[in-house]
C-alpha cells in the first residue's frame, strides 16, 4: 500500500475511472462528490465514436480517442464482474438528408481516408438494406465499423461498485476549491498528497488555471422506448445531419433508444427546453420515421466540460494538483485512456505519449499566464 493519499474530485465517468485505477494500483483514494454517477455522464448517449466525431484540424482529438477506443474492450472486460455495461460493437452509420448534409459527410469521409481510417460510402438504398427502418429522406451515408457504444448508466454503476471493491472511500460532499495538499469542502477541508480535478463542467471554479480554459456546454437528451407493435430499434448507432443539425440515435439492448444532442453555451442552465425537445424529435423522425409510435420516457439536460481546443486537460496544473477534465462530448470514450494516463503520471512521472497533447501546459505562456 502506498502512503500518499489521492483525492479525486468528481464522481462522473472520468472521476470514477481514475479512482478505480489508482485504488487497484495500491493508492489510498478518496472520491469527493455529493452525488457520484450523476451529472453529465448519467445523461450521455453512450457513443464511443472517435472516428465519426473527428473533423479536420482536430487530429490530436482523433488520435487520443482512437487510442482510448483500443483500450475499451479490456476496460469493459475488467468491469464485467461488477455489472453488464452493454458494450455494442455493431459500429456507426453517419447519414445525410440534403445536399448540404451530404457535403458535410464528404468532408468527413475525405478527412478519414486521408488519415488512413476505414470508412465506406453508402447510398440510401444500401443504408436501408442494412437498417430497414431508416426513412426514405436519407440520401447517403458512411459506415464506420470500428465505433462502439455502451450503456452509460450501467457503466457508471459498475464503476462505482468496482471502485468500492478496490477500496475507494466515498465522501458525499461538494468541493469548493483545490490547492496543493488540500481540497476545500465549504468550511472544512481534506488533506491529500495529490488532488485530481475530474469534476467535469464544475472543474472551472476549483482552480485558477481552469477558469478561462474550460466551460460548461449544455446538451439535451431524450430517451424513447419501443412499444408493442412498433418498428424495432436499429441495430447500429446512427448519427445524422438534418438541415445541418446533428442528431444521434443510440439503441440499447432493452428496447430503449437514446436520442441527442443539442449543444449550446448558456452557463450552468440545466433546464430542458421545448425547442430542444421539438428539434430532436423532428430531426430524429426524419431519420427513423417509426419512432413517432415509441414512448417518450425521459427528457434531460447535462453540462459537458468544454475546452478551448476540444482536447481534454490531463496533467499537472501545479505540484500536487492534477487535471483530468475538459472532455466535452468524449468523457465516456476517453475514460480508459484518461485513467491510465493519470496512473502513469503518478507512478512513472510522465504521461504516456498518446496523452502528451492533452497536457494543460499548452494553455500557459512562459510568464505563467493563460493564453
Amino acid at each position: 500500500m502506498r502512503d500518499e493519499r489521492v483525492a479525486v474530485v468528481g464522481g462522473g465517468v472520468i472521476g470514477l475511472s481514475v479512482a478505480w485505477r489508482l485504488a487497484e494500483s495500491g493508492y489510498p483514494v478518496v472520491l469527493i462528490d455529493p452525488s457520484p454517477t450523476r451529472g453529465a455522464s448519467w445523461v450521455a448517449g453512450g457513443m464511443l465514436a472517435p472516428i465519426t466525431e473527428s473533423w479536420p484540424g482536430e487530429e490530436d482529438v482523433l488520435a487520443l480517442g482512437a487510442e482510448s477506443l483500443t483500450q475499451w474492450p479490456g476496460f469493459a472486460e475488467q468491469l464485467r464482474p461488477f455489472g453488464e455495461i452493454g458494450l455494442r460493437t455493431e459500429g456507426t452509420l453517419a447519414l445525410a438528408l440534403d445536399s448540404a448534409d451530404v457535403g458535410t459527410l464528404d468532408v468527413l469521409a475525405d478527412h478519414l481516408l486521408n488519415l488512413g481510417r476505414e470508412v465506406d460510402r453508402l447510398t440510401g438504398r444500401q443504408i436501408r438494406a442494412l437498417e430497414p427502418t431508416v426513412g426514405p429522406k436519407v440520401r447517403s451515408g458512411l459506415s464506420v465499423p470500428g465505433d462502439l457504444a455502451v450503456d452509460n448508466r450501467n457503466l457508471l454503476l459498475a464503476l462505482r461498485r468496482a471502485a468500492g471493491e478496490a477500496g475507494v472511500q466515498f465522501v458525499p460532499e461538494r468541493a469548493t476549491a483545490v490547492r496543493p495538499g488540500m481540497v476545500e469542502l465549504g468550511e472544512s477541508f481534506m488533506d491529500c498528497s495529490v488532488a485530481v480535478i475530474a469534476a467535469g463542467a464544475w472543474s472551472t471554479g476549483l482552480h485558477p488555471a481552469l477558469e478561462s480554459v474550460t466551460r460548461p456546454v449544455k446538451g439535451e437528451i431524450l430517451r424513447l422506448r419501443t412499444r408493442h407493435g412498433t418498428l424495432p430499434l436499429p441495430t447500429r448507432t446512427i448519427r445524422a445531419h438534418v438541415e445541418s443539425r446533428p442528431v444521434y440515435l443510440v439503441p440499447r439492448a432493452d428496447g430503449e433508444l437514446v436520442l441527442g444532442a443539442t449543444q449550446c453555451e448558456v452557463g450552468y442552465d440545466e433546464d430542458v427546453t421545448v425547442g430542444g425537445v421539438r428539434d430532436l424529435l423532428s430531426d430524429a423522425e426524419q431519420v427513423l420515421p417509426g419512432i413517432a409510435e415509441y414512448a417518450l420516457t425521459e427528457c434531460a439536460a447535462g453540462l459537458r466540460a468544454g475546452s478551448k481546443d476540444n482536447l481534454p486537460l490531463i496533467g499537472w496544473l501545479e505540484p500536487g494538483v492534477l487535471a483530468a477534465t475538459g472532455h466535452h462530448r468524449n468523457g465516456l470514450l476517453l475514460a480508459p485512456a484518461t485513467a491510465a494516463a493519470v496512473l502513469d503520471i503518478l507512478r512513472e512521472g510522465a504521461a504516456p505519449d498518446y496523452a502528451r497533447a492533452a497536457d494543460p501546459s499548452r494553455f500557459r505562456t512562459t510568464q505563467g499566464r493563460t493564453r
